[in-house]
């Protein structure tokens, strides 16, 4: 018995030591609430004009950027405030309930500096992401293409060395923030040889926009985050010097793919925004919405898509902070960043269908903001890697313990 005691003793202080808190800081409540105030007073009352018209935000950023929302993870030694992961994400999680466009070009920056932070040089560092933090700058990301998307070892823009400089050939489609950009992370193929692997195949590059040769293309209209400036981009005889290269030459690959795990948990956030502002608005409806002499929360069926729309918020919120501390805590998350990721996208695109169901015919109207919701939150299922190609991930990732 007496050993037993002295056991479960060690055993319990080791638990408390080891104790997982959900409980935020007072310095994370304080960044919440600054964070929410500015969605409210500032980005929700210009929301229907930004989705009506697909005009850039400008005015929003503008005010993000003096509060500090913006390049959140820029680390100090480059003039940021080098926020972890998981505070980023607590910012883009209130961004994303105002309004997922916006909160998407706003994150469309931290997506073009991620690549520069994890792997760039001292020098292309304080060069490209010290500017992002002087004035109101935009960056974008540039890997996706019209034929490679989730394929991405299929990328068909390609960079010749000649000298101490390379050129670039080819476009890039589907960019976030492209047709404002200050500069570019492009990602090449460098190896023609289509059997050259693909962790020696490609090299990533900074490419300032007014670079001679690159032509942005028209703003695309899309289904929804219309506030968010897509396009595609052309690279034409680019010259670019080596010293823009991001990584190492060849090693372009593995800069993208280590990338993804620091960016989706990020559109993981985004999507918790908009799954709660779902939430919020179907509860609000439910309350105030009568049929058959009470609330419509009160009838069953309504009362259940509630739950099953709380629930889902509350889940994909727990995968998306449990992606964030396991990338802040130096432990590889690829398997948990998928998570977070996919079922973030699934929370967000249950929750606005279910929201519009409550609203019944008002929910089909644009007088109420549920039916953006719905078209916004379509395309977490898409970009930084569809709802399959995260199955993909998982499933490999998962087979892995028992081979």
């Amino acid at each position: 018995m007496a050993m037993l005691h002295r056991l479960s003793t060690k055993i319990g202080r080791g638990i408390s030591k080891r104790c997982v808190s959900f409980a935020l800081n007072s310095e994370q409540q304080e960044m919440i609430e600054s964070t929410r105030k500015f969605v409210q007073e500032d980005m929700m009352p210009v929301v229907p004009h930004h989705d009506e018209t697909g005009e850039y935000p400008w005015e929003v950023l503008r005010k993000a950027f003096d509060l500090g929302l913006m390049n959140t993870t820029i680390p100090q030694e480059y003039g940021g405030i080098g926020l972890s992961i998981l505070d980023c994400c607590l910012v883009l999680e209130e961004l994303g309930y105002g309004c997922t466009g916006m909160s998407t070009a706003i994150a469309g920056n931290s997506l073009a500096e991620s690549p520069v932070i994890i792997a760039g040089s001292h020098e292309l560092k304080k060069k490209y992401l010290g500017r992002m933090t002087e004035e109101l700058l935009v960056a974008a990301y540039g890997v996706t293409e019209p034929s490679a998307g989730s394929d991405v070892a299929s990328t068909r823009t390609h960079s010749k060395k000649v000298g101490n400089e390379y050129v670039i050939n080819g476009s890039k489609m589907w960019i976030t923030n492209c047709g404002h950009a200050n500069w570019f992370f492009v990602f090449t193929r460098s190896d023609p040889d289509p059997k050259a692997p693909a962790g020696k195949a490609f090299t990533a590059f900074v490419v300032d926009a007014d670079s001679p040769g690159v032509t942005v293309g028209r703003k695309e209209w899309n289904m929804g985050q219309r506030a968010s400036d897509t396009r595609g981009v052309t690279f034409e005889d680019v010259v670019v010097p080596k010293e823009n290269i991001v990584g190492e030459a060849g090693g372009g690959f593995k800069v993208a793919m280590k990338c993804f795990d620091k960016t989706r948990p990020t559109v993981g956030a985004m999507s918790l925004g908009l799954a709660r502002r779902a939430l919020d608005e179907a509860s609000k409806y439910a309350t105030e919405r009568k049929t058959m002499g009470k609330p419509i929360f009160m009838h069953q069926g309504v009362g259940f898509m509630l739950a099953d729309m709380a629930m889902r918020y509350e889940l994909a919120r727990l995968g998306v902070w449990k992606s964030c501390v396991e990338y802040d805590e130096g432990r590889r998350n690829t398997y948990y960043a998928s998570v977070g990721k996919l079922y973030g996208a699934i929370a967000a695109n249950a929750n606005a269908s279910d929201a519009v169901q409550i609203f019944g015919g008002n929910g089909f109207n644009k007088e109420y903001p549920v039916e953006k919701l719905m078209r916004d939150a379509k395309i977490f299922q898409i970009y930084e890697g569809t709802d399959q190609i995260q199955k993909l991930i998982i499933s490999r990732e998962h087979i892995q313990k028992y081979l």
